[in-house]
């Protein structure tokens, strides 16, 4: 595999570890709708938390909105309808991110809350 892909591994497992330690309980982790991947799927405070993972070695932060497309969103979004609809929840979605700096050994691990959401991106 290349490094690109090890380190999107390693980040998602840390993402995973990160959560658990706030209190979010894991549903699923790379469920698969058609071609689109949901990176964690977990449950916290009576809401369903979709979470993309990004881990990057480079120290350049950016904004939620250039970590994840609008492409990617809306990809998220129906991924998310699908498990939604096939596990049949009702609860509120949110989506967030968890941005992942891999620097000189140390991970810093950041949660971006309410990342974006799925009002006006259906279409």
């Amino acid at each position: 595999m290349s490094a690109s892909y090890d380190l999107g591994k390693q980040g998602e497992k840390l993402a995973v570890d990160f959560l658990k330690n706030k209190g979010y309980s894991i549903l699923e982790v790379n469920w698969r709708y058609q071609h689109k991947e949901l990176d964690i799927i977990a449950q916290y405070n009576n809401e369903l938390h979709i979470v993309e993972v990004k881990t990057r070695t480079s120290d350049f932060w950016q904004t939620s909105g250039d970590v994840v497309k609008i492409s990617k969103q809306r990809n998220m979004i129906e991924a998310a309808e699908a498990y939604i609809y096939q596990n049949n929840i009702d609860l509120n979605v949110v989506f967030d991110i968890v941005y992942i700096l891999q620097t000189k050994g140390k991970d810093h691990i950041e949660l971006i809350a309410n990342a974006f959401s799925a009002y006006g991106l259906e279409n």
